[in-house]
């Protein structure tokens, strides 16, 4: 059964390497992850990096498909040993007309690469515009399914409100801002 919180933890479960030894986050994505829309430390890996006092590593690169993301996973992020990694594709999937089962399939494929290294995975969900509501159910599945932390909802209310955002599809910092304070409630106790 599939969960409906807006930012939820394996519905409850048990999640995968939660014992990890690795060392700090990797927030790894597209142009959200990048910080696309704001200035230099403006971005939302900065700004969570300092509200947890853990280093969070910005490997967001805009553009980019999941397929993208699946080719540079092992050099961009295994390579580096994180505890935790933040996976965050699918609004260019949807732009560029990706197959969303294709999007899916890559999806999974981070998080089993990743748990396989020993680090947890969390799985992002935008959220915020319709046409990303079967990305959300997908990713609580593959989340719920592998064990991993599922985070919806990540720009709720953003893309609506003018006052935070830069563009159509990018927030401006003081989204990244709520971005950020919003990851940071729902991460605090996997990195402490």
């Amino acid at each position: 059964m599939l969960c409906g919180s807006l930012l939820l933890a394996a519905c409850g479960g048990k999640i995968k390497n939660a014992d990890s030894k690795g060392t700090g986050i990797i927030a790894f994505g597209d142009s959200i992850t990048h910080g696309t829309g704001a200035g230099p430390g403006e971005d939302y890996p900065s700004l969570l990096s300092r509200a947890l006092g853990v280093q969070v590593t910005n490997a967001g690169v805009p553009g980019e498909t999941s397929t993208d993301g699946l080719a540079r996973i092992e050099q961009d992020v295994l390579s580096h040993n994180p505890k935790l990694v933040l996976i965050e594709f699918g609004g260019n999937d949807y732009l560029k007309g990706v197959p969303f089962g294709e999007t899916a399939a890559n999806t999974g494929k981070m998080v089993r690469l990743v748990q396989a290294r020993g680090a947890m995975a969390a799985v992002v969900a935008l959220g915020g515009m319709p046409q990303m509501a079967p990305y959300s159910k997908e990713y609580e599945r593959i989340a719920e399914e592998n064990g991993a932390i599922f985070i919806s909802g990540l720009l709720s209310g953003i893309l609506t409100n003018p006052t935070l955002k830069s563009d159509e599809i990018h927030p401006n910092a003081a989204g990244y801002k709520l971005v950020a304070e919003r990851l940071e409630k729902k991460l605090r106790k996997y990195v402490k």
